[in-house]
C-alpha cells in the first residue's frame, strides 16, 4: 500500500483537488471522473461528492492508495 500525507493549509480541500494535489491524478477533472468511478473511499466510507470537504484528520484511499490529511499552517 502508498501511504502519501497531505499537509492541509487551511479549513478544507475539496476531495478532487486533493488527488490532484497528491499526484494521483493529473486535473481536477480526472479527480472528479474517479470520485464518480466509485473508487475513492473517505474514512473507509465510500464517497460520491466529487467536491466533498476534506478536513485534517481524515483520510481518502483509492486502491492501493492511502491518503492521511494532517493540520499545517493556518492560511
Amino acid at each position: 500500500m502508498q501511504k502519501l500525507t497531505f499537509e492541509l493549509n487551511g479549513d478544507y480541500i475539496e476531495v478532487n483537488q486533493l488527488l490532484k494535489l497528491v499526484g494521483v491524478v493529473d486535473s481536477g477533472g480526472a479527480g472528479k471522473n474517479l470520485v464518480a468511478s466509485g473508487v475513492v473511499k473517505v474514512d473507509g466510507q465510500p464517497e460520491a461528492r466529487k467536491t466533498a470537504k476534506i478536513r485534517a484528520g481524515q483520510t481518502v484511499s483509492l486502491g492501493d492508495v492511502r491518503i492521511d490529511v494532517v493540520a499545517g499552517e493556518p492560511s
